[in-house]
């Protein structure tokens, strides 16, 4: 087993900051490499309190606002206008940070990039849903209609 610091938040294992122990298979070959964690020391308790403070800087203030832009998000659907072809194939694919700035452009408030979780690959037109969790507690279910541009 490894102890490793997580860097960003890891959905089933913990979020950024916390100290998780994971098969050392897990740890070396996909945590490690992608920059999603960092091996355990004691110097790197540090390490973990910069994350923490830089985690809660970036979470809503309360509990409260996160409900009250999760019921935002949930009620209207936001569209993403992207380039496809002929047939409603795109040229690339949806990316969560295309998600956090079209929610913006939307005017439903500002989304970290990190927190959003897309289904699969969105490779062509259509509607889809996406999950964003805005905090430990709460998470809202956006509605993507991805139209041709």
């Amino acid at each position: 087993m490894s102890k490793l610091i997580l860097t960003q938040e890891i959905t089933g294992l913990g979020a950024a900051g916390d100290v998780v122990e994971v098969k050392n298979g897990y740890a070396r070959n996909y945590l490690l490499p992608r920059g999603f964690a960092l091996t355990w020391s004691k110097g790197g308790e540090k390490q973990v309190e910069s994350i923490k403070a830089a985690r809660s800087a970036r979470e809503h203030a309360s509990l409260e606002d996160a409900q009250r832009q999760a019921a935002a998000l949930s009620a209207k659907p936001v569209t993403l206008s992207v380039k496809a072809g002929g047939s409603g194939r795109l040229f690339g694919t949806v990316k969560a940070d295309d998600v956090a700035k079209a929610v913006e452009a939307a005017g439903l408030g500002t989304i970290d990039k990190r927190k959003v979780e897309l289904p699969a690959h969105i490779k062509s037109v259509g509607s889809y849903q996406a999950n964003v969790r805005l905090h430990e507690d709460v998470a809202a279910v956006i509605d993507l209609d991805v139209v041709a541009s």
